[in-house]
């Protein structure tokens, strides 16, 4: 029975979040519905198994929620999480607080005690693999276009530069304005254009009016840099099967990095 308990408590989290995944790679957006059904019935299926099982556990399932919530509301309040990614840590907290007790050990042999923490550094890990894509993306438009990346940024440091290069890529300005998970990384302001690090959704359609603005005055020529809103909770759900299978990326490259075997 606990065996079979663990599993329905994966899959219940598994199957929300491959849902969760799909509507944020289509909308960027996803319903509260998804996480007020399952919310109460991870909280439940968890809380029910360890009363019958391991209610020595209860302590760590409380402070696996708290940290967990901690973190998630701390990246959201910070802007570095949407609601929905918060959420969905949250909910896993609930769902599989710590790694399963019926599981075989995870190849890497090492998750955290805290198990969401785990499904959160590894998808933070594969989230930054996409660094790799912008790289590639804009050395394909130089070699396309002919064009120099930074036309009309001279002005700009170095950092801020090098921060736009592996986090954007140039895009069309139709393009921009038409996919609303694109954010420019750039401005105009009083005839000067600007790189913009930190690009904020709530004022995304007014730098691309400017945007629109400059454009039809002649002043923007070979396309925009922009960025695109990542869909992390692809990045989570694939984080938490990495984590159930192989266990902890991050800590499995520190130790290997140590000479740990």
């Amino acid at each position: 029975m606990n065996e079979i308990l663990d599993g329905v408590r994966i899959a219940l989290c598994l199957g929300f979040l491959i849902y969760a995944s799909w509507s944020d790679y289509k909308t960027r957006e996803v319903s509260n519905w998804v996480w007020v059904i399952l919310a109460p019935s991870a909280f439940a299926l968890t809380s029910i198994q360890l009363f019958m099982f391991a209610p020595e556990s209860l302590f760590i399932f409380a402070l696996s929620f708290g940290v967990t919530s901690a973190l998630s509301l701390a990246l959201f309040y910070g802007g570095a999480f949407g609601g929905a990614d918060a959420k969905a840590l949250m909910c896993l907290s609930l769902a599989i607080p710590f790694y399963p007790a019926s599981f075989s050990q995870p190849y890497s042999r090492f998750v955290s005690p805290l198990f969401p923490i785990t499904v959160f550094s590894n998808a933070v890990l594969m989230a930054a693999l996409s660094v790799f894509y912008a790289v590639l993306r804009n050395y394909v438009w130089k070699y396309k276009t002919g064009n120099r990346l930074f036309e009309g940024f001279e002005k700009e440091s170095g950092w801020r530069k090098l921060v736009v290069f592996i986090s954007g890529y140039k895009v069309g300005i139709t393009e921009l304005k038409k996919k609303e998970h694109l954010y420019p990384l750039e401005d105009f302001s009083e005839n000067e254009r600007k790189l913009l690090v930190v690009p904020k959704d709530e004022v995304r359609s007014e730098v691309v009016e400017r945007i629109q603005k400059a454009k039809r005055e002649g002043k923007l020529q070979n396309g925009v840099w922009a960025t695109p809103g990542l869909p992390l909770l692809i990045f989570v759900t694939v984080g938490l099967i990495v984590a159930l299978i192989y266990g902890d990326i991050v800590w499995a490259i520190i130790r290997s990095t140590l000479g740990y075997s």
